[in-house]
């Protein structure tokens, strides 16, 4: 997200929330600060986006590093085999979220 704020459209594109995000201090989620409640955070680690994916770190989604998904505070963070536009609708992603909402914690093995 730093590198592409400059690009001319991409507002538009991502939206008006996509120039509060990233990595930067003056960041929202940089101002956040630590959770202060039980925050599980599932991180993907596939791709359909390789171009976005050269401009980030390491592991991502195609959208977010994986290292770039961890709060301070967080109770848990588990990485999935998953692209960030078809995460949400993921069974193996939707079973974690149920298992966190209802016991407090990811499933155990299932990744």
């Amino acid at each position: 997200m730093d590198k592409l704020h400059g690009l001319p459209g991409f507002e538009l594109i991502g939206g008006p929330s996509s120039l509060e995000l990233g990595t930067k201090e003056n960041s929202i989620p940089r101002q956040l600060g630590p959770a202060n409640f039980e925050l599980g955070i599932i991180a993907g680690s596939r791709s359909i986006n390789l171009i976005l994916s050269t401009l980030l770190p390491g592991q991502d989604d195609g959208k977010v590093s994986v290292s770039n998904t961890k709060v301070e505070g967080m109770k848990q963070h588990i990485v999935l085999p998953v692209t960030h536009p078809f995460m949400m609708k993921n069974a193996n992603v939707i079973a974690q979220v149920k298992s966190f909402l209802a016991q407090g914690e990811f499933q155990s093995g299932v990744h």
